[in-house]
Protein backbone atom coordinates (compact mmCIF):
# COMPACT_ATOMS: atom_id res chain seq x y z
CA UNK A 1 0.00 0.00 0.00
CA UNK A 2 0.91 3.38 -0.54
CA UNK A 3 0.00 5.43 2.37
CA UNK A 4 0.44 9.24 2.93
CA UNK A 5 1.53 10.10 7.09
CA UNK A 6 0.56 14.14 7.00
CA UNK A 7 2.94 15.56 9.97
CA UNK A 8 4.92 12.33 9.52
CA UNK A 9 8.51 14.10 10.65
CA UNK A 10 6.40 15.11 14.51
CA UNK A 11 6.06 12.62 17.42
CA UNK A 12 3.46 10.39 16.44
CA UNK A 13 3.97 10.49 12.81
CA UNK A 14 7.47 9.60 12.69
CA UNK A 15 6.99 6.21 15.57
CA UNK A 16 4.16 5.65 13.18
CA UNK A 17 6.18 5.20 10.02
CA UNK A 18 8.54 2.72 11.97
CA UNK A 19 5.45 0.62 12.58
CA UNK A 20 3.90 0.50 9.01
CA UNK A 21 7.82 -0.49 7.91
CA UNK A 22 7.97 -3.00 9.72
CA UNK A 23 7.40 -5.62 7.44
CA UNK A 24 4.00 -4.79 5.27
CA UNK A 25 6.44 -3.52 2.20
CA UNK A 26 4.13 -0.13 2.96
CA UNK A 27 5.55 2.65 0.53
CA UNK A 28 5.25 5.54 3.13
CA UNK A 29 5.06 9.76 1.69
CA UNK A 30 5.66 11.84 4.59
CA UNK A 31 4.13 15.54 3.81
CA UNK A 32 5.10 18.07 6.68
CA UNK A 33 6.57 21.68 6.70
CA UNK A 34 8.91 20.62 9.53
CA UNK A 35 7.33 23.93 11.94
CA UNK A 36 7.10 21.40 15.02
CA UNK A 37 7.83 17.61 13.39
CA UNK A 38 11.38 17.00 12.39
CA UNK A 39 13.52 15.52 9.69
CA UNK A 40 15.69 13.97 11.87
CA UNK A 41 12.96 12.20 13.48
CA UNK A 42 12.41 9.87 9.94
CA UNK A 43 16.62 9.23 9.85
CA UNK A 44 17.12 5.81 8.23
CA UNK A 45 13.28 5.18 7.34
CA UNK A 46 12.67 4.37 3.99
CA UNK A 47 10.33 6.97 3.18
CA UNK A 48 9.66 9.93 0.95
CA UNK A 49 9.44 13.22 2.68
CA UNK A 50 7.67 15.94 0.96
CA UNK A 51 8.68 18.97 2.65
CA UNK A 52 5.78 21.33 2.59
CA UNK A 53 2.47 23.13 3.98
CA UNK A 54 -1.04 21.01 3.87
CA UNK A 55 -2.33 24.81 2.95
CA UNK A 56 -0.48 23.70 -0.50
CA UNK A 57 -2.55 22.25 -2.56
CA UNK A 58 0.23 21.13 -5.77
CA UNK A 59 2.11 19.85 -2.52
CA UNK A 60 -0.73 17.63 -1.46
CA UNK A 61 -2.15 16.64 -5.23
CA UNK A 62 1.97 15.35 -5.61
CA UNK A 63 1.76 13.13 -2.41
CA UNK A 64 -1.55 11.90 -2.69
CA UNK A 65 -0.83 10.87 -6.33
CA UNK A 66 -1.66 7.16 -6.34
CA UNK A 67 -1.95 6.50 -3.15
CA UNK A 68 -4.14 3.88 -0.98
CA UNK A 69 -4.38 5.76 2.19
CA UNK A 70 -4.08 8.65 4.02
CA UNK A 71 -2.96 9.36 7.62
CA UNK A 72 -3.85 13.13 8.62
CA UNK A 73 -1.84 13.57 11.85
CA UNK A 74 -0.33 17.53 11.01
CA UNK A 75 -1.62 20.43 12.77
CA UNK A 76 -0.06 23.05 15.13
CA UNK A 77 -0.55 21.44 18.80
CA UNK A 78 -0.83 22.73 21.81
CA UNK A 79 -3.94 24.66 23.67
CA UNK A 80 -1.63 27.31 24.86
CA UNK A 81 0.51 27.98 21.50
CA UNK A 82 -2.80 28.06 20.37
CA UNK A 83 -4.13 30.52 22.60
CA UNK A 84 -0.72 32.99 21.83
CA UNK A 85 -1.85 32.93 17.75
CA UNK A 86 -5.32 31.59 17.56
CA UNK A 87 -5.13 32.47 13.88
CA UNK A 88 -1.99 30.13 12.83
CA UNK A 89 -3.86 27.21 15.05
CA UNK A 90 -7.30 27.74 12.98
CA UNK A 91 -4.88 28.19 9.46
CA UNK A 92 -3.08 24.92 9.98
CA UNK A 93 -5.61 23.12 11.68
CA UNK A 94 -9.13 23.83 10.43
CA UNK A 95 -8.57 25.13 6.74
CA UNK A 96 -5.77 22.52 6.35
CA UNK A 97 -7.99 19.38 7.25
CA UNK A 98 -10.54 20.86 4.45
CA UNK A 99 -7.69 21.57 1.43
CA UNK A 100 -6.48 17.54 2.10
CA UNK A 101 -10.15 16.45 2.13
CA UNK A 102 -10.09 18.15 -0.66
CA UNK A 103 -7.39 16.72 -2.24
CA UNK A 104 -8.51 13.29 -1.24
CA UNK A 105 -11.42 13.55 -3.19
CA UNK A 106 -9.32 14.91 -6.37
CA UNK A 107 -6.81 11.40 -5.81
CA UNK A 108 -10.01 9.26 -6.40
CA UNK A 109 -11.19 8.97 -2.26
CA UNK A 110 -8.45 6.61 -0.65
CA UNK A 111 -9.10 6.16 2.81
CA UNK A 112 -8.70 8.59 5.35
CA UNK A 113 -7.72 8.20 8.96
CA UNK A 114 -7.64 11.59 11.40
CA UNK A 115 -6.47 12.88 14.70
CA UNK A 116 -8.81 15.04 16.39
CA UNK A 117 -8.14 15.84 20.20
CA UNK A 118 -10.16 14.95 23.78
CA UNK A 119 -9.64 18.76 24.06
CA UNK A 120 -12.59 19.17 22.10
CA UNK A 121 -14.80 18.03 25.73
CA UNK A 122 -12.95 20.74 27.36
CA UNK A 123 -15.43 22.38 30.05
CA UNK A 124 -17.87 19.17 29.50
CA UNK A 125 -17.22 18.02 33.36
CA UNK A 126 -19.00 14.48 32.55
CA UNK A 127 -16.65 11.09 33.18
CA UNK A 128 -15.52 9.56 31.52
CA UNK A 129 -16.04 10.83 28.43
CA UNK A 130 -17.97 9.66 25.67
CA UNK A 131 -18.20 10.19 22.18
CA UNK A 132 -22.02 11.51 22.21
CA UNK A 133 -21.39 14.07 24.90
CA UNK A 134 -21.98 18.04 23.88
CA UNK A 135 -18.30 18.97 22.79
CA UNK A 136 -17.70 22.41 24.69
CA UNK A 137 -14.11 23.49 23.65
CA UNK A 138 -12.37 25.80 26.18
CA UNK A 139 -9.03 27.26 23.71
CA UNK A 140 -8.75 27.99 19.94
CA UNK A 141 -6.98 24.58 19.35
CA UNK A 142 -10.06 22.76 20.99
CA UNK A 143 -11.84 24.48 18.16
CA UNK A 144 -10.07 23.50 15.17
CA UNK A 145 -9.98 19.92 16.05
CA UNK A 146 -13.52 19.81 16.75
CA UNK A 147 -13.87 21.34 13.04
CA UNK A 148 -11.45 19.21 11.69
CA UNK A 149 -13.75 16.09 12.69
CA UNK A 150 -16.72 18.06 12.14
CA UNK A 151 -15.29 18.40 8.34
CA UNK A 152 -14.19 15.02 8.06
CA UNK A 153 -17.54 13.57 8.65
CA UNK A 154 -19.60 15.36 5.95
CA UNK A 155 -16.78 15.13 3.51
CA UNK A 156 -17.27 11.35 4.36
CA UNK A 157 -21.60 11.75 4.79
CA UNK A 158 -21.34 13.98 1.28
CA UNK A 159 -18.97 12.48 -0.82
CA UNK A 160 -18.91 8.92 0.29
CA UNK A 161 -15.47 9.02 2.21
CA UNK A 162 -14.00 6.11 3.84
CA UNK A 163 -13.04 8.20 7.31
CA UNK A 164 -12.19 7.25 10.44
CA UNK A 165 -11.64 10.30 13.40
CA UNK A 166 -9.84 9.63 16.21
CA UNK A 167 -9.60 11.73 19.74
CA UNK A 168 -6.24 11.44 20.66
CA UNK A 169 -5.86 11.60 24.98
CA UNK A 170 -2.52 12.92 25.59
CA UNK A 171 -0.38 10.46 23.60
CA UNK A 172 3.14 9.99 25.06
CA UNK A 173 6.41 8.15 24.26
CA UNK A 174 9.67 8.57 22.76
CA UNK A 175 10.33 11.33 19.98
CA UNK A 176 8.13 13.26 21.60
CA UNK A 177 9.34 16.78 21.46
CA UNK A 178 11.00 19.09 25.10
CA UNK A 179 12.25 21.53 25.76
CA UNK A 180 10.15 24.06 24.59
CA UNK A 181 7.43 26.30 26.38
CA UNK A 182 4.56 24.31 24.77
CA UNK A 183 6.00 20.70 25.28
CA UNK A 184 3.79 18.25 26.88
CA UNK A 185 3.51 17.14 30.28
CA UNK A 186 5.48 13.49 30.24
CA UNK A 187 8.09 15.25 27.83
CA UNK A 188 8.22 17.87 30.41
CA UNK A 189 8.37 16.33 33.47
CA UNK A 190 11.12 13.64 32.03
CA UNK A 191 13.71 16.05 30.88
CA UNK A 192 13.15 18.29 33.60
CA UNK A 193 14.16 15.20 35.94
CA UNK A 194 16.98 13.82 33.89
CA UNK A 195 18.38 17.38 34.46
CA UNK A 196 18.01 17.36 37.90
CA UNK A 197 15.38 20.44 37.45
CA UNK A 198 12.23 20.78 39.53
CA UNK A 199 9.25 19.09 37.62
CA UNK A 200 6.91 22.28 36.82
CA UNK A 201 3.36 21.29 37.92
CA UNK A 202 1.23 23.97 36.83
CA UNK A 203 -2.23 23.96 39.53
CA UNK A 204 -2.46 22.24 42.19
CA UNK A 205 -1.27 18.86 40.42
CA UNK A 206 -4.20 17.16 41.03
CA UNK A 207 -6.11 17.44 37.29
CA UNK A 208 -6.43 14.09 35.61
CA UNK A 209 -5.53 12.77 32.18
CA UNK A 210 -5.79 9.51 30.07
CA UNK A 211 -1.97 9.13 29.01
CA UNK A 212 -2.02 6.72 26.20
CA UNK A 213 1.33 5.30 24.89
CA UNK A 214 2.68 6.10 21.61
CA UNK A 215 2.76 2.46 20.33
CA UNK A 216 -0.78 1.80 21.44
CA UNK A 217 -1.90 4.59 19.24
CA UNK A 218 0.10 3.22 15.82
CA UNK A 219 -0.71 -0.25 16.62
CA UNK A 220 -4.43 1.08 16.41
CA UNK A 221 -3.70 2.89 13.03
CA UNK A 222 -1.85 0.16 11.12
CA UNK A 223 -5.06 -2.04 11.86
CA UNK A 224 -7.32 0.67 10.72
CA UNK A 225 -5.88 1.01 7.69
CA UNK A 226 -5.22 -2.90 6.74
CA UNK A 227 -8.74 -3.29 7.69
CA UNK A 228 -9.90 0.12 5.89
CA UNK A 229 -11.81 0.52 9.05
CA UNK A 230 -14.22 3.61 9.51
CA UNK A 231 -17.17 4.98 11.29
CA UNK A 232 -19.40 7.83 10.58
CA UNK A 233 -18.86 9.24 14.17
CA UNK A 234 -15.24 9.87 16.45
CA UNK A 235 -14.20 7.57 18.41
CA UNK A 236 -11.81 7.53 21.76
CA UNK A 237 -8.34 5.88 21.30
CA UNK A 238 -7.75 5.88 24.65
CA UNK A 239 -8.40 3.64 27.62
CA UNK A 240 -10.28 4.84 30.62
CA UNK A 241 -7.24 5.13 33.09
CA UNK A 242 -7.40 8.29 35.01
CA UNK A 243 -3.91 9.77 36.07
CA UNK A 244 -3.37 13.11 38.46
CA UNK A 245 0.14 14.65 37.86
CA UNK A 246 0.72 14.08 41.59
CA UNK A 247 0.42 10.40 40.41
CA UNK A 248 2.04 10.75 37.27
CA UNK A 249 5.25 11.93 39.23
CA UNK A 250 4.87 9.02 41.41
CA UNK A 251 5.48 6.72 38.43
CA UNK A 252 8.12 8.84 37.18
CA UNK A 253 10.04 8.41 40.97
CA UNK A 254 9.35 4.62 40.28
CA UNK A 255 10.74 4.22 36.63
CA UNK A 256 14.23 6.57 37.63
CA UNK A 257 14.08 5.06 41.36
CA UNK A 258 14.62 8.49 43.28
CA UNK A 259 12.12 11.02 44.74
CA UNK A 260 11.69 14.27 42.58
CA UNK A 261 11.19 17.75 43.48
CA UNK A 262 8.17 20.04 42.55
CA UNK A 263 7.90 23.36 41.19
CA UNK A 264 4.57 24.78 41.98
CA UNK A 265 2.89 27.04 38.89
CA UNK A 266 0.17 29.09 38.34
CA UNK A 267 -2.91 27.33 36.21
CA UNK A 268 -2.87 28.02 32.71
CA UNK A 269 -5.34 29.14 30.41
CA UNK A 270 -7.76 26.50 28.31
CA UNK A 271 -6.55 23.59 30.36
CA UNK A 272 -8.87 20.97 31.24
CA UNK A 273 -8.86 19.93 34.59
CA UNK A 274 -10.25 16.15 34.05
CA UNK A 275 -10.09 13.98 30.84
CA UNK A 276 -10.76 10.19 31.01
CA UNK A 277 -12.34 8.80 28.00
CA UNK A 278 -14.98 5.66 28.04
CA UNK A 279 -13.54 3.06 25.48
CA UNK A 280 -16.50 0.84 24.25
CA UNK A 281 -16.66 2.53 20.61
CA UNK A 282 -13.09 1.64 20.84
CA UNK A 283 -13.20 -1.58 22.21
CA UNK A 284 -15.96 -2.34 19.42
CA UNK A 285 -14.01 -1.55 16.47
CA UNK A 286 -10.65 -3.01 17.78
CA UNK A 287 -11.34 -5.77 19.73
CA UNK A 288 -7.88 -7.04 20.34
CA UNK A 289 -5.65 -4.27 21.24
CA UNK A 290 -4.43 -4.34 24.56
CA UNK A 291 -2.80 -0.87 25.75
CA UNK A 292 0.73 -0.45 27.06
CA UNK A 293 0.29 0.11 30.55
CA UNK A 294 1.53 3.92 31.65
CA UNK A 295 4.41 2.23 33.90
CA UNK A 296 6.04 0.24 30.89
CA UNK A 297 5.47 3.08 28.69
CA UNK A 298 7.18 6.02 30.88
CA UNK A 299 10.10 3.13 31.25
CA UNK A 300 10.16 2.94 27.72
CA UNK A 301 10.33 7.20 26.96
CA UNK A 302 12.91 7.46 30.26
CA UNK A 303 15.19 5.79 28.40
CA UNK A 304 14.90 7.32 25.01
CA UNK A 305 15.28 10.75 26.67
CA UNK A 306 18.62 9.36 28.36
CA UNK A 307 19.58 7.89 25.23
CA UNK A 308 19.72 11.61 23.88
CA UNK A 309 22.05 12.36 26.76
CA UNK A 310 24.69 9.97 26.07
Amino acid sequence: MRIVITGGAGFIGANLCRRLLGGAGHEIVVVDDLSTGSAGNLAGLDVELIEGSILDREVLDRALHRCDAVVHLAAVPSVPRSIADPLRSHAANATGTLELLEAVRRAGAPQIVVASSSSVYGANTELPKHEALRPMPMSPYAVSKLATEAYTLAHASCFGLDALVFRFFNVFGPLQAAGHAYAAVVPSFVTAALAGRPLPVHGDGHQTRDFTYVDTVTEIIDDAIVRRVTSPDPVNLAFGSRVSLRELIVHLEQALGRPLDVESLPSRAGDVRDSQAANARLVDLFPTVTPVEIQGGLINTVRWFESLRS
